[in-house]
């Protein structure tokens, strides 16, 4: 498409996960229609762009185990109860459709799949104009609304002596199902609730051995409610003064949850320090004793996806992007749902609310 002008809209979402849909339906609420429908002439128009195939955002790529007793935290789309479904059920069975019922019940005409490259001003003036470049052309629009999550971006920590390891090396977004290591040793490396829940899956078909870069602070009240806004009330500190947002454990400490409580019964949840250096067929620990290993799990998180706005510059020295309710400090044209405080599926609802709020009082039909 080189050489086709952009196509002018009021707002484009970028992402089609919770916190995408939360965005693009709370702009349904304030009057604005996607772009691409037949209602859009005179009217603030957004559309929503989402690299996936097929709807679900990233519950369409978790692990086959992932079943609906023990995803974490699982909050409904807005307007739009989670539809009963077997406890026993795989999660990316019975999300995915979820998600797509809710694009078609408020129609709003996600377009998939585009690869967003890059956001970038159409001029020096701050107000003005940004281009969002796919490849399938591009968009010109007065807001962008991110939220394209984590998962797309996997952490690999470094260690020592990690290219000579032989064994197998995954990470938990590579994750299938624990028969995979049936009979082996396994170490799996990460104090997250992920790490700890494939911990204790991996472990009744292996040896496993669980290791943290710290000792985890086990915290013996529910991870309920209270907790998750206290959890996000510490990390929308962070994000305001630039800084990366983290985790949530880093913020709260470790919960304990029903998988948790089934590996230390069973003897099962027991740390060890992180390894001083990998070795051909094992980790040498810092003791100076050797651990043969057969397979290694990363379940060390992720990373915001957010290389597309570089060309904004707004990511400062300490590595974050200065955002305060959910919008940039930086550059008032950008809108972050789904990033730090708004990363929870309660989080990216209100964020949703609170963003398509503040693009309405600001809005006027994008004319050429």
């Amino acid at each position: 498409m080189t050489g086709t002008p952009p196509r002018d809209v009021d707002v484009v979402v970028i992402g089609a996960g919770q916190a995408g849909l939360s965005g693009a339906y709370h702009l349904r609420r304030r009057g604005f229609v996607p772009a691409t429908g037949p209602d859009a002439a005179g009217r603030g128009t957004f559309v929503v762009l989402d690299a996936n195939a097929a709807p679900g955002g990233a519950w369409q790529h978790r692990w086959e185990s992932l079943r609906m007793a023990t995803v974490n935290g699982i909050h409904e789309l807005p307007g739009f109860p989670v539809p009963l479904a077997d406890r026993a059920a795989a999660a990316r069975d019975v999300l995915p459709p979820y998600f797509a019922a809710y694009e078609a019940e408020f129609g709003l005409d996600v377009q998939r799949p585009v690869a967003v490259r890059a956001v970038r001003a159409e001029d020096d003036d701050r107000h003005g104009r940004l281009v969002v470049e796919t490849d399938r052309g591009a968009w010109r629009t007065r807001f962008v609304v991110n939220a394209t999550g984590t998962w797309t971006r996997p952490f690999w920590p470094h260690y020592p002596g990690q290219e000579r390891f032989a064994g197998r090396q995954l990470h938990t977004a590579d994750y299938v199902s624990a028969a995979e290591f049936a009979g082996q040793r396994v170490a799996v490396v990460g104090a997250g609730v992920s790490g700890v829940q494939l911990l204790e899956e991996i472990s009744h078909v292996a040896d496993t051995f669980w290791m943290t870069r710290r000792e985890p602070e086990w915290i013996e009240a529910d991870f309920d409610v209270p907790a998750r806004v206290a959890a996000i009330a510490g990390v929308e500190e962070k994000v305001r003064r630039g800084l990366p947002p983290g985790s949530v454990i880093s913020v709260t400490g470790m919960h304990w949850t029903p998988w948790a409580r089934r590996a230390q019964e069973r003897g099962i949840l027991h740390r060890l320090p992180m390894f001083a250096r990998l070795e051909e067929h094992g980790a040498r620990m810092p003791d100076g004793s050797f651990l043969p290993l057969d397979a290694i799990l990363w379940a060390t998180g992720f990373r915001p996806a957010l290389e597309h706005l570089a060309p904004l510059r707004l990511r400062t020295p300490d590595g974050g992007f200065r955002v305060g309710d959910s919008r940039s400090l930086d550059d008032p044209r950008v809108f972050f749902i789904g990033y730090g405080p708004s990363a929870s599926t309660v989080g990216a609802n209100r964020a949703g609310r609170v963003v398509a709020a503040a693009i309405a009082a600001e809005s006027a039909p994008l004319t050429a």
